[in-house]
């Protein structure tokens, strides 16, 4: 059984706690300034880790140095360090340099909140920045992280920090700008593409405004981010004032329109190619099954066999649905794909 010891115990490292007990991990967590109840209150930083398996900071990213100085003394080789920061370039930094390669640790960003965990949003993600000096721990940390319901994603500190540069710090900058700017959040007779600027309004309230100043300043890539919207902004902002006619009017609209959405998001851009990957690597596959096939029809011509199988094919197709419902997969959607395979080793044995 894991012991986990929180080090930090506001609305998040509380939040973390009871996906924790849900999953019946034992915790404990220390700080001085929150109200933690005496099953899982730690009296001091040393009391806090003093048997623990996994050791989270769940404070602020500013204080976080401070803190690993303090912890540094009384942590072994066979405890896992990770933070659980919306940033992870400068985290990773500090856990590198306090705890170097004589402690385990990890850098991780739980993508959701007290909000979204309290409104019961699944699936839960984590992304994981794995240390090149500990591989073990992020496979530790993977296994937690799983055991309390979460996907898990990894990535480097500077992918991340990108990527949350223009998205998570840019949602907030926008937010902030559209509650300055007075755009209303309750009218009634709102069209949906306000209802949902609306929602994202809210939730950033509800997640806590000091989170705003933090991301801003704690990512290395937000400010670079934030400008390039300005600019941007900007520029439309000059073409909309513009008196423009003829060929003006269509370079105008040209410069407004909107862009497929993988130019403009570093997520989605991935995500493709991911996908990319994954499909180069079920081609190569299925050219493995294409030599495979070859070998049955030779096997097949020598017993005087059939190219049709009509038995095993039926065998073969309720198998896959097995494996898609066990899956969780769309079972008659896995089954199409393998007609589609089968109809090909049917064509490639004739020839």
């Amino acid at each position: 059984m894991s012991n986990v010891a929180i080090l930090g115990y506001g609305r998040f490292g509380r939040a973390l706690g009871r996906l924790l007990l849900d999953a019946n991990i034992p915790y404990r967590a220390f700080d001085p300034s929150a109200d933690i109840a005496p099953e899982h209150r730690a009296t001091s930083p040393q009391d806090l880790v003093s048997g623990a398996t996994f050791v989270i900071l769940a404070m602020p990213v500013p204080r976080m140095h401070r803190a690993l100085v303090d912890l540094r003394p009384h942590l072994n080789r066979n405890q896992v360090v990770f933070d659980v920061g919306s940033v992870k370039v400068v985290p990773e930094a500090a856990l590198s340099a306090v705890l170097g390669d004589e402690i385990p640790w990890c850098g991780t960003h739980p993508l959701f909140g007290p909000v979204s965990l309290a409104l019961a949003e699944r699936p839960l993600r984590v992304v994981i920045c794995p240390a090149k000096a500990h591989p073990e721990a992020a496979v530790r940390v993977r296994s937690l992280y799983e055991r309390i319901g979460c996907e898990v994603i990894e990535q480097t500190p500077e992918s991340h920090d990108r990527v949350m540069a223009h998205t998570h710090a840019l949602t907030f900058f926008v937010a902030k700008g559209m509650i300055d700017a007075g755009a209303g959040v309750d009218v009634q007779f709102a069209p949906p593409s306000f209802q949902a600027f609306a929602r994202t309004i809210e939730t950033v309230r509800s997640d806590g405004g000091h989170l705003f100043a933090a991301i801003a300043r704690d990512n290395p890539f937000a400010a670079e981010a934030r400008k390039e919207l300005v600019q941007a902004l900007a520029a439309i902002d000059r073409t909309l004032d513009a008196q423009s006619s003829g060929d003006e009017v269509t370079a105008a609209a040209t410069r407004i329109a909107i862009p497929d959405l993988g130019e403009r998001s570093p997520e989605l851009r991935q995500a493709r190619e991911h996908i990319n990957e994954i499909d180069h690597a079920i081609v190569k596959l299925l050219a493995q099954r294409a030599q495979l096939q070859q070998r049955a029809a030779q096997a097949k011509a020598i017993l005087g066999a059939p190219i049709l199988d009509g038995v095993r094919e039926a065998e073969v197709l309720a198998e896959r649905r097995e494996w898609a419902d066990q899956m969780r997969l769309d079972a008659d959607g896995t089954v199409d794909v393998f007609r589609a395979i089968l109809t090909m080793s049917r064509r490639a044995q004739r020839t």
